[in-house]
């Protein structure tokens, strides 16, 4: 086969030399013509796919480098983000070591304000080291001097310890003696007593109407002074017994106790008008007949020096604290100066007139005497004509 150049340069010579074209020699050149075209449409076909691939490749590799700018320039915005972030850190950090350097500097004068009071310190250091050797010293002498002292206390209390014994001894015998010649006189008196009370009595029944008023009245005052008397000897009975009594305890309902004497003290005052006004005691350890006492004779002095009162009030209670069972008596009667308190509880000690309120003076002092004997305390407060109250304490139950 004929190639489209050779085609052509035969085409060409014909044409130069004249040669007449046929038929055929039309058509064949038709057909190479179109053979031509055809071939040249199918290259720029070729082309076309390929330029329209590489098109679609070249399409594909700029949306990736879109994309890829897309995500570069959001990185860029993250990145400067960051940039600002850490330009604002830079300048809180420079703001820091500002203040830091300040803080650096002032540590540094106050070090050296430090280094210079430990200068101080350390001089006043060796001052109190010399101070406490001088001390020190001082102290050596002064230990041998005490030394020595305690020695001579030691001889004196040993010297003292035997003196109070024997102090002790003479006291106790003389208590004793105290004691017997209280309870014989007691015994004696009371023969030669009961006769004059019985006497006495006798005269004025028998012989009462035929003397004048003036000698009826001398011996009622002979017969009222021995009743009195014999009293009186009861009650320093009772007192010279309680030195030689043994204590019996046990635990005592002092509740139910008061409010038992107070019903038969009631029942003796009738006629009197008191508010008695009882709240709840305590129980205490305590021998029951001499406590008894304590509470009969506390209870007839509040009743008896408020019999002046048209409307008489007696309280009781009792507290407790750590050791003790503490137990007040009030009453709104006449009272005492406090001047003379410690007297109270003496023997015969008195702070009012017979006239005024009977009474033999023995009572609070027994009333003291079993308290003590128990281990208690006993005291009062009072103002003249405002009233009186009577306290006193026993060790709490263990």
């Amino acid at each position: 086969m004929q190639t489209p150049f050779l085609k052509q340069q035969f085409s060409t010579a014909r044409l130069k030399n004249k040669i007449p074209l046929t038929m055929n020699d039309i058509k064949t050149k038709e057909s190479e013509k179109l053979t031509s075209a055809n071939i040249e449409l199918a290259f720029q076909n070729a082309e076309k796919e390929k330029r329209a691939a590489e098109l679609v490749i070249a399409n594909k590799e700029l949306v990736f480098q879109n994309e890829e700018k897309e995500k570069r320039a959001a990185e860029l915005v993250i990145a400067n983000k960051e940039l600002v972030f850490q330009s604002k850190e830079k300048e809180k950090r420079a703001a820091e070591l500002v203040v830091a350097n300040k803080e650096l500097v002032f540590q540094s004068k106050e070090k050296e304000k430090r280094a210079a009071e430990l200068v101080i310190a350390n001089r006043e250091l060796v001052f109190q080291n010399k101070e406490k050797e001088k001390r020190a010293a001082e102290l050596i002498v002064t230990n041998a001097a005490l030394k020595k002292a305690k020695d001579d206390i030691h001889k004196l209390n040993e010297g003292l310890e035997q003196k109070v014994l024997e102090r002790t001894e003479q006291l106790e015998s003389v208590n004793k003696e105290l004691e017997s010649f209280s309870y014989s006189v007691s015994h004696d008196l009371r023969a030669p007593l009961r006769a004059v009370h019985g006497y006495a009595k006798m005269l004025k029944e028998d012989y009462g109407g035929q003397v004048d008023a003036e000698a009826n009245r001398l011996m009622g005052n002979v017969i009222n002074n021995a009743k009195k008397m014999g009293q009186l000897i009861d009650d320093l009975l009772t007192f010279s017994r309680l030195g030689r009594k043994e204590l019996t305890k046990s635990i005592i309902p002092i509740h139910d106790m008061v409010t038992n004497i107070w019903d038969e003290i009631k029942n003796e005052k009738e006629n009197r008008n008191i508010e008695f006004k009882l709240n709840t005691l305590l129980p205490v350890e305590g021998d029951s007949v001499t406590i008894k006492q304590v509470w009969v004779n506390l209870i007839s002095n509040a009743v008896k020096y408020s019999r002046l009162k048209e409307n008489a009030i007696i309280e009781i209670n009792s507290e407790s604290n750590t050791d003790e069972t503490i137990y007040h008596i009030r009453d709104n009667g006449a009272g005492f100066d406090m001047r003379y308190a410690k007297k109270l509880f003496g023997v015969f000690q008195r702070l009012h007139t017979d006239e005024e309120f009977e009474g033999t003076g023995v009572g609070l002092a027994i009333v003291h005497r079993i308290v003590s004997k128990h281990g208690g305390r006993v005291w009062a407060e009072g103002a003249v004509n405002e009233g009186a109250t009577f306290n006193f304490s026993l060790p709490k139950i263990i």
